[in-house]
């Protein structure tokens, strides 16, 4: 009387790692998704660490736990692994307001985003 196991989202040989809520705009967010996809793992480790980039950092937390999710659940080799898929959602939007002259208002839109990075068992 169990639930039935939930199949898996990805390929044998992959791992996914999905992060919510980063206080930046996609297109922002997208700039450095761009600079790790089809990597090896341990070189966009390296490049992210030594970006200039703020959202940098928080992109590099969710590659090492894609690269954990791959070693300790799915026993995948560490130095084999490469950056397969990395993708950039929008998600809400933070509506505030800027009092201007005459009574006005201008609105501000502070834009947060979704990412998903999968990372895949290069064959050797």
């Amino acid at each position: 009387m169990s639930q039935t196991k939930n199949p898996r989202r990805v390929g044998d040989k992959e791992a996914m790692a999905f992060g919510k809520y980063f206080h930046t705009s996609p297109q922002k967010l997208n700039l450095v998704a761009q600079t790790i996809r089809g990597k090896n793992a341990a070189r966009a480790i390296t490049d992210l660490q030594f970006s200039k980039r703020r959202v940098a950092q928080d992109v590099k937390k969710l590659l090492e736990s894609a690269v954990a999710n791959a070693e300790n659940n799915h026993g995948l080799d560490v130095d084999r692994l490469v950056v397969s898929i990395a993708t950039v959602g929008k998600t809400m939007k933070m509506r505030r307001f800027r009092a201007r002259a005459r009574g006005r208002s201008a609105s501000i839109e502070k834009k947060i985003s979704n990412m998903t990075i999968v990372v895949k068992e290069q064959e050797a």
